[in-house]
């Protein structure tokens, strides 16, 4: 079982985003028993919300199914548990470091980006409204992502 823990600033937007769209082409490629999927924040501002509704709407127009997700933090234990954790941000990769073992001795952390060999952030939609172009982002990283993991 390969476990996977997508982590952005407040897990409302792209983190859960990329949670669902994960779980949605893991079962269309009939891969669902080999992972385990969730999202996580490195900040707790959001903690106890759901998906934000804009979010929502870009995942409903592209019938990627959605559940009752309510935002929760990374924890310490999070490392040792997940085999990846895949950040949606370079300010992300900063703030996990407060919960990760010193320079990631295990080579768990990258950004969702990494995966389609561009090292960048997914847009970010919180401040542009384009949650268009952060669900391409997204499918795009969780396709290579899955490329990269049944590869390897």
């Amino acid at each position: 079982m390969t476990r996977i823990l997508f982590i952005c600033h407040g897990n409302i937007c792209r983190s859960p985003m990329a949670e669902m769209i994960m779980k949605h082409l893991i079962k269309e490629k009939g891969l669902t028993n080999l992972f385990e999927i969730s999202s996580a924040a490195v900040s707790t501002e959001e903690i106890g919300n759901g998906i934000y509704p804009p979010a929502k709407q870009v995942l409903t127009r592209h019938h990627i199914p959605f559940t009752n997700h309510i935002s929760q933090q990374v924890t310490h234990y999070d490392y040792d548990y997940y085999d990846y954790l895949i950040c949606m941000d370079t300010s992300n990769l900063r703030w996990l470091r407060r919960f990760i073992p010193e320079n990631d001795p295990a080579n768990k952390v990258s950004l969702l980006m990494e995966y389609v060999g561009q090292y960048r952030d997914v847009a970010d939609p919180w401040y542009t409204n384009d949650f268009e172009t952060t669900y391409n982002d997204i499918m795009k990283g969780c396709n290579g992502l899955i490329d990269h993991i049944v590869n390897h």
